[in-house]
C-alpha cells in the first residue's frame, strides 16, 4: 500500500479538432458526425509538427469522426487514442447541423436552458465532470 502526502496531479493539454466541412458551410455541427475539410486535415497535421517536442501519455477525444480523425492525423500511432462520447461538444438537439447564425445567438441563453431537445452548457459541464 502506498501513502502519498501530496495529491497526485495530472496535466491536461486541450486542443480542438481541425476545421470541418460544416464549419466551412457556416453550420453548427453539434452532435452531427461530420468529417474534417481539407483545411482541417492540414491543420491537424500541422498540430502534430507543432507538438513534436512534447510528450503525451494518451490522447482522449470525443467519439465523433472529426475528433478521432484530427487526433490520428496529428499523432498517428504515437500515442493511444481513446474516444469517449462524454467528450462531445454540446448537443444542439433540433439545431444540430443548423446554420450558425441561428445557433450562435442561442448559445448564451443555453448556459442553463437546454437547446431545443438538446443540452444546456451546464449539462455539458456535468457530462465532462463525470468523465474527468
Amino acid at each position: 500500500m502506498f501513502c502519498y502526502d501530496e495529491p497526485m496531479s495530472v496535466e491536461i493539454t486541450y486542443f480542438v479538432h481541425g476545421t470541418t466541412t460544416d464549419n466551412e458551410d457556416n453550420l453548427s455541427s453539434g452532435w452531427n458526425d461530420v468529417d474534417l475539410s481539407e483545411l482541417g486535415m492540414q491543420q491537424s497535421k500541422e498540430l502534430g509538427f507543432k507538438t513534436e517536442g512534447q510528450h503525451f501519455d494518451a490522447v482522449f477525444t470525443s467519439d465523433l469522426v472529426r475528433a478521432i480523425h484530427s487526433a490520428r492525423l496529428s499523432w498517428g500511432n504515437k500515442y493511444p487514442i481513446i474516444p469517449d462520447a462524454r467528450l462531445r461538444e454540446c448537443n444542439y438537439g433540433d439545431l444540430n447541423g443548423a446554420p450558425s447564425d441561428k445557433v450562435e445567438p442561442m448559445q448564451e441563453q443555453s448556459t442553463t436552458t437546454p437547446m431545443p431537445n438538446g443540452e444546456s452548457y451546464e449539462m455539458v459541464k456535468t457530462r465532462i465532470d463525470d468523465y474527468l
